[in-house]
């Protein structure tokens, strides 16, 4: 509870979070605080493992290999958009993640797989490589994070979605 809250807190005001303001946000006193996390380093060491472990497991739940790729990437939106709240640590910490084995597993390896079953089955453009398309996706989801304290999470997955797909449609109409 002290880490979701947390992190929460952290999703809307960003770095200039004292500990004092953490505790409070979890409901604790600032010793309770220190007890499980001495140092701010180790409150977002716990958050960012919270928000891998969130995400891994949305990923696994949806099933991607088990629905069309159209379906599979909303599915992929769902997911990160519905782990916003720790977005902004995902983002700051995966390139030099200490879990980066972990995370070329269990999350982009089956994003590459939805990815390169879409080529292959020509409902995504052949003429670019997954790399590109999970580059072009990185700032499409940050954009859907941001916009589902806005709109809503369906409301933001559905609108990332649909600019993702339209932008790597193989619809010859669209070149």
């Amino acid at each position: 509870m002290i880490v979701e809250r947390a992190a929460a807190v952290r999703a809307a005001r960003g770095d200039a979070v004292s500990m004092a303001e953490f505790a409070d946000a979890a409901g604790v006193g600032r010793t309770t605080l220190y007890r499980y996390f001495p140092n701010r380093e180790a409150l977002y060491a716990a958050m960012f493992d919270a928000a891998l472990d969130d995400l891994f497991a949305r990923v696994e739940e949806a099933g991607l290999d088990r629905v069309p790729v159209r379906e599979a990437i909303a599915r992929l939106a769902r997911a990160f958009i519905a782990n916003g709240r720790y977005a902004t640590l995902v983002h700051d910490e995966l390139a030099a993640c200490r879990r980066a084995d972990e995370v070329e597993r269990r999350l982009t390896t089956p994003m590459r797989e939805v990815l390169e079953r879409g080529i292959e089955s020509g409902v995504l453009r052949s003429d670019l490589t997954v790399e590109t398309m999970l580059a072009v996706s990185r700032p499409l989801l940050e954009a859907g994070i941001a916009m589902a304290a806005a709109v809503g999470g369906e409301q933001a997955s559905a609108v990332m979605t649909s600019i993702f797909l339209d932008g790597i449609s193989a619809d010859p109409q669209m070149g």
